[in-house]
C-alpha cells in the first residue's frame, strides 16, 4: 500500500482534475509491481521549480520532467519525494501523443521505482525499469509509453 502527500504548486495541474485519486492509483500501480509499501510525497510544480531542484541537488543546470529523492532506510516507511514539472509533462506528452493523465501516472511510477532502488544507469537496469514500468501501467490500462522509441526515457 502507498500513501502519499500531495502538494501543487503550479494551477495549471488542476486542468488534469482528479489528481488525488489518480496519482494514488499510479502510485499503487508501481508499488504493486515492485513490491514496494510506504509513503511518498509529491510535488506538482513547473520547470522553474525543477530546474532549482536538478541544479541544486544533481548539479544539471536545466529543467527535467521527473526527480525523485529516495528516503534513507532510517526514515521507513517514507519511501521518498518525487517532483514533476507540468511544461515537461505537457511538451512531451504533446510530442509524443500522450494523454497528459497517462503520461503523468508513468512519470509517477517511473519516480516511485527509482525511490525503491531502481535505475537506468546501463541497457539492462534500463530493460528491467521499464519491464516493471510497463507491467504497472499496463495494470491501470495505460498503453506501452515506450512504443518503439527507446531514446525519450524520463530520467
Amino acid at each position: 500500500m502507498i500513501e502519499f502527500d500531495l502538494r501543487i504548486d503550479d494551477e495549471r495541474w488542476q486542468r488534469l482534475g482528479g489528481l488525488d485519486a489518480n496519482c494514488l492509483r499510479a502510485l499503487e500501480a508501481g508499488g504493486a509491481a515492485c513490491a514496494v509499501s510506504g509513503e511518498v510525497s509529491v510535488l506538482l510544480s513547473d520547470n522553474g521549480a525543477l530546474h532549482a531542484l536538478n541544479k541544486q541537488f544533481r548539479h544539471k543546470d536545466k529543467p527535467t520532467d521527473v526527480l525523485s529523492f529516495p528516503a534513507s532506510e532510517m526514515e521507513a516507511p517514507f519511501l521518498g519525494d518525487i517532483a514533476i514539472s507540468f511544461d515537461l509533462l505537457e511538451e512531451d506528452a504533446g510530442a509524443q501523443g500522450k494523454v497528459l493523465g497517462d503520461h503523468l501516472a508513468h512519470l509517477l511510477i517511473h519516480g516511485l521505482l527509482h525511490l525503491a532502488g531502481y535505475d537506468h544507469e546501463n541497457d539492462t537496469e534500463a530493460a528491467e525499469m521499464e519491464a516493471l514500468e510497463r507491467k504497472a501501467l499496463a495494470s491501470i490500462g495505460i498503453d506501452d509509453p515506450y512504443f518503439d522509441d527507446r531514446e525519450n526515457r524520463p530520467t
